[in-house]
C-alpha cells in the first residue's frame, strides 16, 4: 500500500515493470526500443520523451499506508482460506442435480480461473462490511460469510473474463493462457461461463437465504450485471463501426456501464447490505465516487492496453485490431490534424501487424503519454477531493484503499 505526496521523484524500478522499456532508458530522450516481447510489437520502434510533473501511475513511489483497513497480505488469506469451500459447493451442485460427468469439468474450470482473477475486488466487499461491523460483533462466522459474497464477486469477474478473452481474441489472462484456448474447451467457454454465473446465485441461496437482505443482494447484482452486459454490448455494436464515428460521448457510456457498475459498486454494495446498511444516501455516495473510481481504472486500462508492458499486465493489448472505442483512441481523433486523423481511419481496427505499428506510433508522436499523465494527476485529485469531502467517513479507508490499488495499477 502507498499514499501519495505532492512532488515525487521517478521510480525507474516500477517504471520498468510497468512499461516497455527498461528501467534505466524509460525516460531517455529519443531513444528508439524496438520491443520483442509483444510479437504484434515486434516491428515497431517507440520513442519516450521525459515527462515531468507532480505525479502520476508513472511515476509512483511506495509508501506506508495510514488506510486502517488495507487490502493486505492477510486479508487475501484470510479469502483464500475460504476457495476450497467455494469450489466444493459449487461441484457438490452437479451431484445434487446427478451430472456426475460435469462436476471434474466444473471442479478444473474453477482452479484454473478463479485464482486468474484479481482478489483485490472481491475484498472490497470484506472491507466495506468491516466498516461497519467491528469488535466483538465480527465473528468468525459473519466474516466467513462476507468472504463468500466477496468470491460471488469474483465469480461474476471470471464471467465477463471467460467471454471477453474470446471476444476479443486475447491469448492471456494474467500471465496464463485464456481458457478458451486450451484443448477440449473453445466455444464452450461460454457454457463455462453460464456455469460460473449460476454458480453465484447456488451461493446466495445456500448461505444467504436466512439473512434479511438475502432479497437486496440479487437485486444489487441484478442491477450492476445488467448495467455491464448493456456496456459489453455496446461496446461490441461500437466496435463494428469505423472509427471516424467515435466520440467520447459513447466512449463514457461504455466505461459507466462495462467497468464502474461492476468492478467497485458492486462488491461495496454488496458490503454494505450484508453488514444491514439501509440508508439510501449512503449507497448513493458510494456509488457516486465508486464510478469515478471505475471510470478512472478502465481509462488507465485502455491506456495500458496500449503503452503497458505485457509482462506486467499479464495479458497482450488487442484494443487497435480489435477496433475498441477506447479512451486513448478518442482522444487521439480529437487531438488529430486532418493528416493524423486519415492514419487513424486506415489503420485502426484492422488486423494487419504493420497498421496496428503505425497507429502505435501515431500515438507516441502525438504525446499521448503525456496526455494521459495530465489526465490522470487532474482524475486523481478530483477523486481524492470527492473522497476527503465524502458523508460518509466509515468508507474512507475502502475508497482510498481503491483509489492507491487502482493507481498502482493493482485493481482491475
Amino acid at each position: 500500500m502507498f499514499s501519495y505526496i505532492s512532488k515525487r521523484s521517478l521510480n525507474p524500478t516500477f517504471i520498468g515493470k510497468l512499461f516497455k522499456t527498461p528501467p534505466h532508458r524509460r525516460l531517455t530522450k529519443n531513444v528508439g526500443i524496438p520491443c520483442t516481447a509483444n510479437p504484434i510489437h515486434a516491428n515497431s520502434k517507440y520513442t519516450f520523451e521525459t515527462i515531468e510533473r507532480s505525479f502520476s501511475t508513472l511515476d509512483i513511489e511506495s509508501a506506508p499506508s495510514t488506510a486502517k483497513l488495507t487490502m493486505s497480505e492477510e486479508e487475501i488469506r484470510g479469502l483464500m482460506s475460504v476457495f476450497p469451500d467455494i469450489v466444493q459447493d459449487l461441484v457438490e451442485t452437479t451431484r445434487r442435480y446427478e451430472a456426475h460427468d460435469l462436476a471434474e469439468w466444473y471442479k478444473k474450470a474453477l482452479e484454473y480461473n478463479l485464482p486468474l482473477t484479481n482478489k483485490k475486488n472481491g475484498l472490497i466487499t470484506v472491507l466495506a462490511y468491516k466498516s461497519y461491523v467491528k469488535g466483538e460483533e465480527l465473528t468468525p462466522e459473519k466474516l466467513k460469510l462476507a468472504r463468500i459474497l466477496a468470491w460471488c464477486v469474483e465469480l461474476s469477474h471470471c464471467v465477463l473474463f471467460l467471454t471477453d478473452d474470446m471476444t476479443d481474441k486475447s491469448t492471456t489472462r494474467r500471465g496464463r493462457t485464456c481458457w478458451y484456448k486450451l484443448d477440449g474447451v473453445g466455444v464452450n467457454v461460454v457454457n463455462d461461463a453460464l456455469l460460473f454465473e449460476n454458480g453465484i446465485f447456488e451461493l446466495l441461496r445456500k448461505h444467504f437465504r436466512h439473512l434479511d437482505c438475502y432479497t437486496d443482494l440479487f437485486e444489487v447484482y441484478f442491477e450492476c450485471m445488467f448495467m455491464n452486459i448493456s456496456g459489453q454490448a455496446t461496446d461490441g455494436i461500437i466496435s463494428r463501426r469505423p472509427v471516424s464515428t467515435f466520440d467520447m460521448d459513447v466512449c463514457f457510456s461504455i466505461i459507466r456501464n462495462k467497468s464502474s457498475s461492476n468492478f467497485f459498486y458492486l462488491p461495496a454494495a454488496l458490503g454494505l447490505l450484508l453488514a444491514g446498511v439501509k440508508d439510501q444516501k449512503i449507497f448513493d455516495e458510494c456509488k457516486a465516487i465508486t464510478f469515478e473510481l471505475g471510470e478512472y481504472a478502465q481509462i488507465l486500462n485502455d491506456y495500458l492496453d496500449s503503452f503497458g508492458n505485457p509482462d506486467f499486465t499479464g495479458k497482450i493489448g488487442t484494443d487497435i485490431q480489435a477496433n475498441k472505442c477506447s479512451w486513448l483512441a478518442v482522444k487521439c481523433l480529437e487531438l488529430a490534424t486532418p493528416e493524423q486523423r486519415a492514419i487513424m481511419e486506415e489503420c485502426y481496427g484492422q488486423e494487419d501487424p504493420q497498421k496496428i505499428a503505425r497507429v502505435r506510433a501515431l500515438y507516441e508522436e502525438m504525446g499521448m503519454p503525456r496526455v494521459f499523465a495530465e489526465f490522470e494527476e487532474e482524475k486523481y485529485k478530483t477523486i481524492k477531493r470527492k473522497i476527503d469531502q465524502t458523508s460518509v467517513p466509515e468508507l474512507y479507508d475502502v475508497f482510498m484503499e481503491i483509489l492507491n490499488h487502482v493507481s498502482k495499477r493493482g485493481v482491475k
